[in-house]
């Protein structure tokens, strides 16, 4: 029997807007509607960022609710809500200094929807949209808070990263101390290099390298952005890790044509079963990453 692979679709994302791609679902109904579809398709995990009516990010526990409700109700899809938020919206704000900064204050408020699963960024980066500069602060005792309120709550990390360092260091120590359960979840995320100081662009060798470094117990997935995307899929394949599709991080389908979910969920579709493995469920997708089966209430 062939290995079973997890296919994530991430819709929206906390960066991108409508005005750079039409086909970027904002609302609850958008987003439950691209969610749908691309479930149909064969996508077993979905990486939620929830926005405000304006289009803006947000990380606020009603809107994600609203969301996951609709979903759930269409699907029995494993549920990823973020906790890292966005660039816009409610997710920054001005420091005394007058430095900008992604709030750790409003990030948090990610776990309260009652997702499976939320993405724990125990990371530390400059990102750089739109000529300002923006601190995304988790120092080790934020994501060591971030990793014990998960925990309390049931909820299942997917530990993001963005290079070396932030496998050897604080996934590997918080994991190390407890705060997870095997198979330890690592998103593996290349390609954001351009606007993420910290990161690490794509390539075999640095893909290679960064799951050479993961933890004994832990399984990956790999997201890579932009043009990086399409290449990511046979190269995390090939490794024996998971994929990751969708508009949050890539918004065209070749050069100069812009994408919707559907077709990008397709195109991953194509590849993972002509490389001759096989998509898994979402109760599949659940006994692989650990979590409890059946639909969640």
């Amino acid at each position: 029997m062939s290995r079973k692979v997890i296919l994530t679709i991430a819709p929206t994302g906390g960066m991108a807007s409508k005005a750079q791609n039409p086909y970027l679902p904002i609302t609850p109904e958008e987003i439950a509607r691209d969610v749908e579809a691309c479930w149909e398709l064969g996508a077993s995990v979905v990486a939620i960022h929830a926005r405000r009516p304006d289009g803006l990010a947000t990380c606020d526990p009603e809107i994600y609710s609203q969301i996951n409700t609709l979903v759930r109700e269409r699907t029995d899809i494993v549920i990823n809500n973020s906790t890292g938020g966005g660039v816009n919206g409610d997710m920054i704000g001005q420091g005394g200094n007058g430095y900008w900064e992604i709030l750790w204050e409003e990030r948090i408020k990610g776990i309260e929807a009652g997702a499976e699963m939320c993405t724990l960024d125990a990371t530390t980066i400059i990102a750089s949209f739109e000529g300002r500069e923006l601190l995304m602060h988790t120092s080790p005792e934020r994501s060591r808070q971030l990793a014990a309120l998960m925990k309390e709550k049931g909820i299942k990390p997917e530990w993001e990263v963005f290079s070396p360092t932030h496998i050897v260091q604080d996934v590997t120590t918080l994991t190390a101390a407890g705060f997870d359960s095997e198979p330890y979840f690592v998103n593996i995320v290349l390609g954001t290099d351009r606007a993420f100081q910290n990161a690490m662009p794509y390539s075999p060798k640095i893909l290679q390298s960064m799951v050479d470094l993961l933890p004994k117990g832990a399984i990956f997935g790999v997201t890579g952005i932009g043009p990086a995307q399409l290449p990511c899929i046979p190269n995390a394949l090939l490794l024996g890790g998971h994929v990751r599709v969708g508009l949050e991080d890539n918004l065209y389908y070749s050069q100069g044509r812009l994408a919707t979910n559907m077709e990008l969920t397709k195109r991953a579709v194509r590849i993972v079963t002509e490389m001759g493995y096989e998509l898994a469920t979402p109760a599949e997708a659940r006994a692989i990453l650990g979590l409890s089966g059946g639909k969640p209430g």
